[in-house]
């Protein structure tokens, strides 16, 4: 495995912290969790979403590029390689979904500004679950603002990702069906995922099913 930055992907309820966190422990990698609890717009958001959607936005460009370029432009010897459970583009996957045209276009213009001084991951993972079972592992944490988010929502956002990915041409992009899959509580089912993200792949789109 030749990967310096590897981003763990998904819709929300998605597990991309839970196993961006046990493969950064096993391998010893730089961890980078986004610092999404911290943004006070969020439950305002899911409350009233298109009166708060682009300060929402705008905070979680912000707070992302400053973490990213932090942590990504300093070299850990003592780590074997880094990563994360978000890769910044995902700002604007989120963002076509809750802003209005004329927002949107500012935003991306913003973003592009940005994105330039950031390096890209080496591999891209996105974990795929129907929206059915995000809806149910987001009631099963139990965060109080996440829990009147909508099924039409994630499906949207879920739309988002696969459009984004289709349009990537020069990047190497990794789908796993995890929906038969409990990489956390089951031993077994994470070590075939880890097998299946440390090994060397092209540039290009991977859809993996593991235990189809």
């Amino acid at each position: 495995m030749d990967y310096n930055y590897i981003a763990i992907e998904g819709t929300i309820g998605a597990g991309k912290t839970s196993l961006a966190t046990m493969l950064s422990a096993e391998f010893n990698a730089r961890l980078i969790l986004e610092q999404f609890e911290d943004n006070d717009f969020l439950p305002k958001f899911y409350r009233d979403p298109s009166k708060y959607a682009f300060p929402l936005e705008l905070s979680f460009l912000a707070s992302r590029f400053q973490q990213l370029k932090n942590e990504l432009s300093v070299t850990d010897l003592f780590k074997t390689f880094t990563i994360s459970d978000y890769f910044i583009n995902k700002s604007l996957i989120f963002a076509r979904q809750t802003l209005a045209d004329d927002e949107y276009a500012l935003y991306s213009k913003l973003f592009n500004i940005i994105n330039l001084s950031l390096p890209r991951p080496d591999l891209l993972v996105y974990l795929y679950l129907p929206v059915e079972k995000l809806k149910s592992n987001i009631l099963k944490r139990g965060r109080p603002y996440e829990l009147d988010i909508k099924h039409e929502y994630l499906g949207k956002i879920q739309s988002g990702y696969f459009e984004y990915i289709r349009q990537q041409t020069d990047a190497r992009i990794l789908i796993i069906d995890s929906n038969s899959m409990d990489f956390v509580n089951k031993q077994e089912h994470y070590l075939i995922l880890k097998n299946i993200i440390m090994q060397d792949y092209p540039l290009g789109t991977h859809t993996i099913n593991p235990l189809g």
